[in-house]
């Protein structure tokens, strides 16, 4: 996913002419070890991911 980010703060009308970069949204990658198959595995895994993990668990 992409977006627009203001570069400085703007207020009023200059928000439509204020200069704007591209954003990317970035997953939240975190690594931690969870038990997979039924071994302890160290996996780089994304925080949404890791909540659904926990709840199942």
């Amino acid at each position: 996913m992409v977006g627009r980010n203001i570069r400085h703060k703007a207020k009023g009308k200059w928000t439509y002419r204020a200069p704007k970069t591209r954003r990317v949204f970035r997953p939240n990658i975190q690594r931690t070890t969870i038990f997979l198959r039924g071994e302890r595995r160290r996996v780089h895994i994304c925080t949404r991911c890791l909540r659904t993990l926990n709840k199942t668990a």
